[in-house]
């Protein structure tokens, strides 16, 4: 009686497994659910790949083309600094700002103290042009000075050559109007450091 009480179980869970199979049951879905076979998540690819470009490193900041032109942001290491700059610096001046290079520096003998870091001269050929030569530090203002000529901000300027000529934090893309344009940090910077007196030299 066991025995086929047995045969009638197995019997009938072999009927239902052969039904069920037939009739299209794939896993959990019930039958005619077509999701089962073509559910996957839409764009997946696309999105991982964005995701993927948005987490990738970025390069590390350096040189443009080995002229010293800074491509990176606060915090990275300085432009590099030719050695045919260096030497067109006098041993006596307390900053120099190579107009060619977009560079400007602190120093102490030949000592590079501060920087270089880049800057944004006037345009040269232009009436705004920043003048080349030799110059002494004349007065400083402090972080909320505006032009009076041109009435425009001009924070932690040093005023250092005739015509109101001076550092001062300003855009690095944007020439200026004959001043020496750095970032506020850098400005701030110069502003605490050069003394009235001290020699700036514009090659």
């Amino acid at each position: 009686m066991a025995t086929g009480g047995y045969r009638l179980t197995a019997a009938l869970a072999f009927v239902l497994v052969a039904g069920t199979t037939a009739a299209g049951w794939h896993g959990s879905h019930p039958p005619g659910h077509t999701a089962s076979r073509s559910a996957r998540p839409p764009h997946t690819a696309r999105a991982t790949g964005r995701a993927a470009a948005t987490k990738a490193p970025s390069p590390s900041p350096g040189t443009n083309g080995g002229t010293g032109t800074a491509s990176g942001t606060a915090g990275t290491r300085s432009p590099a600094l030719s050695t045919q700059a260096r030497g067109s610096c006098p041993a006596a001046a307390s900053a120099c700002v190579d107009l060619s290079d977009h560079l400007t520096w602190l120093q102490s003998g030949r000592r590079v103290t501060y920087g270089p870091v880049p800057m944004e001269p006037g345009p040269p050929g232009s009436r705004h042009a920043t003048p080349r030569g030799i110059f002494h530090v004349q007065w400083k203002a402090g972080a909320n000075y505006i032009s009076t000529e041109f009435d425009e901000p001009m924070p932690y300027a040093v005023f250092f050559a005739p015509g109101g000529i001076a550092f001062h934090g300003g855009s690095l893309t944007s020439p200026s109007h004959g001043c020496v344009h750095l970032t506020i940090g850098s400005a701030h910077y110069y502003h605490d450091t050069l003394p009235i007196g001290a020699e700036v030299a514009v090659f």
